[in-house]
């Protein structure tokens, strides 16, 4: 039987809570469906949302580039949930159409040469070590 998502209200209280954090730290009046399947194992769902909440706090790199390097190794990796996610999240952010346009041509780009050099089996150049 497949796992359902595990809504607000039927989540023990140890998941309540971090779904209480999710909802303050982001201004949102519900979590994703990302946290409530996750919600299946609580140490991986506060885990894994205390990492999140560090990793994408505000650091050298702004907001919005944390979003957008978030989407191009989801495409990388084929995972359209969080493509959409971080997208949007993105978006909100100030990611315009150009911008998104001009991500998946680099990482299009990025993924070609990288397999070329790959099954090339390309050294690295002696400027580069």
């Amino acid at each position: 039987m497949p796992l359902t998502p595990i809504e607000h209200a039927d989540a023990s209280p140890e998941v309540r809570a971090v779904y209480d954090d999710i909802m303050a730290t982001r201004n949102v009046p519900d979590v994703n469906n990302f946290w409530k399947m996750t919600a299946h194992h609580p140490a991986t769902l506060a885990r894994t949302w205390e990492s999140l909440k560090e990793v994408m706090a505000p650091g050298a790199l702004d907001p919005l580039v944390k979003e957008m390097i978030f989407v191009a190794v989801s495409v990388t990796n084929g995972c359209a949930y969080c493509i959409r996610s971080h997208e949007a999240a993105a978006r909100k952010l100030g990611m315009t159409d150009a911008q998104f346009g001009e991500l998946l041509a680099v990482v299009g780009m990025a993924n070609e040469t990288n397999r070329l050099a790959h099954g090339y089996q390309v050294e690295l150049d002696e400027r580069l070590k």
